[in-house]
């Protein structure tokens, strides 16, 4: 087939019509009319721009006294009157009347120990001052005896009556039964004091307190031997470790070079772990004079200014020693949020509160200052995050982000 004929072959297309053709066109110029618009929607709504980079904070509880805080310690529990009960004689345990946790009274019976020996060396000694008192008073009726003869004598040698060796028989009974009372008045006395020292050594058998206290630990069982040195791996130097719970102090250790903040009676504020929602006001009770050298810190004690249950030895502490005492509207805690993270315009202090990927501007009543916080009056709900920075690139429904850390 030649090329004339390929020619007539071919299909011409028809040429659009002028009203065709301009159809065409403003459908072209409709649609890119709408992209535009979605386009400045977008970038209005900001979809389009990147999300701004934000340091965010939390809404909080914060106890007035943090603002007042001029230094913070760590350190435990411990009691100003503590003692290791135990006993001045070496025995066998036979008697423990307290167990841990039992609170004893001054004087009171703790323990005993086996006491045999020394309730009949006690027994010996009673009769030994019992037989000492007769003899006296035996010695006493002869002295009177002796007496009363030497008087009538003297009187008949004065006349002659008798004679002169009766007369110095008398007076020498006379004088010998005053010596062998002034004697046996000694051996009374000393009969006397063999007694007590053996009610003495009787009693030391018996453990008492030394005051009153609660019982911390229990360091020996009925069978034991007790010693005061314990000189043996059996032995037990001490039956039972009491404290005095109203002489209870905290304990921290303060470095040298802040050492100058603390002073005598200085307001404190005291945590317990075993407590943490609680604050308890104290002060500063003793600041040690010696120094540790290891840690390069000096202990303070701070009492405690309310005795209050459930405090124990040992417990974990925490002390902010603070510039001046807390008022009673005071010591309640209160919301509040970093003072940099308020913005303020026209209509008033808001805070950007995250929701989602966005931040929602919120209008906020402020109340004190308190240091670097601010008491949040009215606004977002404790735990509410917030952003912190940088507010200048904020505004409401603004796209964010928040670093991992």
């Amino acid at each position: 087939m030649s090329h004339s004929d390929l020619n007539k072959l071919r299909i011409e297309k028809p040429s659009l019509r002028p009203g065709a053709r301009r159809r065409k066109r403003l459908g072209w110029a409709a649609a890119l009319l709408v992209l535009l618009a979605a386009g400045a929607a977008a970038y209005h709504l900001g979809w389009l721009t990147p999300a701004v980079e934000i340091q965010a904070a939390v809404v909080q509880n914060l106890f007035p006294s943090q603002a007042l805080t001029l230094l913070n310690a760590s350190g435990y529990v411990v009691a100003d009157r503590k003692s290791a009960v135990a006993s001045k004689v070496t025995g066998r345990l036979v008697f423990l009347g307290v167990e841990e946790g039992s609170r004893v009274r001054e004087g009171q019976i703790i323990a005993r120990l086996e006491n045999k020996d020394a309730a009949a060396a006690h027994e010996r000694a009673r009769h030994n001052a019992a037989a000492a008192r007769h003899q006296l008073e035996q010695a006493r009726a002869e002295w009177v005896n002796a007496g009363l003869d030497y008087e009538r004598k003297k009187a008949l040698v004065a006349t002659g009556t008798i004679a002169r060796s009766l007369f110095d028989a008398a007076e020498a009974r006379y004088r010998t039964a005053a010596a062998s009372v002034e004697g046996l008045s000694a051996a009374l006395r000393a009969a006397q004091a063999a007694l007590a020292e053996a009610g003495v050594l009787l009693d030391y058998t018996n453990i008492r307190a030394p005051f009153d206290a609660v019982v911390l630990t229990k360091n020996a069982d009925i069978g034991d031997i007790v010693t005061p040195l314990a000189a043996t791996a059996d032995a037990k130097a001490a039956v039972v470790t009491i404290a005095d719970m109203d002489s209870l102090l905290v304990e921290v250790d303060v470095s040298e070079s802040n050492i100058a903040r603390v002073a005598q009676g200085q307001p404190c504020e005291i945590r317990l772990d075993a407590f943490p929602d609680a604050r308890f006001p104290g002060r500063v009770h003793m600041i040690l004079p010696t120094a540790d050298r290891s840690k390069a810190s000096i202990a303070v004690k701070v009492a405690f200014a309310e005795r209050t249950p459930g405090i124990l030895p040992d417990m974990s502490a925490k002390v902010a020693f603070l510039s001046r005492a807390i008022g009673p509207e005071e010591k309640a805690p209160v919301r509040a949020v970093p003072a940099a993270a308020v913005a303020q315009n026209d209509g008033g202090p808001r805070l950007f509160v995250l929701q989602g990927e966005e931040v929602r501007a919120v209008p906020v009543e402020l109340g004190r200052r308190l240091g670097e916080m601010v008491e949040l009056r009215e606004g977002p709900a404790l735990g509410s995050r917030i952003a912190l920075s940088p507010l200048a690139k904020l505004k409401d429904g603004a796209r964010v982000s928040v670093p991992q850390k």
